[in-house]
């Protein structure tokens, strides 16, 4: 049985994961989890022995390993499988740098335009489609000034220099959100640069949610 991961084409967690597993050159199976449909696959009971947070990614080894959360999965696939490339540099203070942009996206903006928080707003707090969506702008427009900032000092082809990091194996996913709450990537043209230089590779190509099984 071959490596297994569990998740849903447009959610920017699965997003990541993909986009490592195909930087590794692993090969895996993907089982889709509809997170929307007769109330959302994530809450069946079957799930949810492998994913007890009902959230999607589960990556679920050959050996029936299984690891939640993308941040620990991608962390854990870069030091089983170092070999190709690595994604995060050498240096102590070069890693905490490339991490701080990652803990920015994943969590102070990602986690505020999640699904489950937008169907929060919706069903209990009642707000409007129009609402919800200026909710996510907001959140989202707040993190990337800052994230466009920090780059100022890094970026070069990538997030830091001209190598792929798990700096942007975070920000393309977050920068696909942006773009379905019709931000103006104009004001950020950093991002805007690396992610155009990013989806120029063959990894995040193939990783893309519209290239996706599932895709709808």
């Amino acid at each position: 049985m071959e490596m297994r991961l569990y998740g849903y084409w447009r959610s920017s967690a699965t997003y990541r994961v993909r986009i490592a597993l195909n930087l590794k050159q692993l090969h895996y199976s993907y089982v889709p989890v509809h997170l929307v449909k007769e109330g959302g696959g994530q809450h069946l009971a079957e799930y949810q022995k492998l994913n007890p947070a009902e959230l999607v990614p589960t990556l679920v080894e050959e050996d029936g390993n299984v690891i939640n959360q993308s941040l620990a999965i991608i962390e854990y696939l870069d030091e089983v499988y170092p070999e190709l490339v690595s994604f995060l540099p050498v240096s102590p203070l070069a890693k905490a740098k490339v991490r701080t942009l990652v803990h920015d996206i994943a969590c102070d903006i990602q986690p505020l335009a999640n699904l489950r928080v937008l169907q929060y707003l919706n069903t209990t707090l009642q707000c409007s489609d129009s609402q919800q969506k200026n909710w996510s702008k907001h959140w989202i427009e707040t993190g990337l000034k800052g994230i466009e900032q920090r780059l100022q000092s890094s970026a070069g082809r990538y997030c830091f220099g001209n190598e792929v990091s798990l700096a942007d194996i975070y920000l393309v996913p977050q920068v696909y959100n942006a773009l379905r709450f019709s931000l103006d990537l104009d004001n950020y043209p950093l991002i805007q640069l690396i992610y155009l230089n990013c989806n120029q590779l063959a990894a995040f190509i193939a990783a893309k949610p519209e290239n996706q099984p599932d895709a709808e």
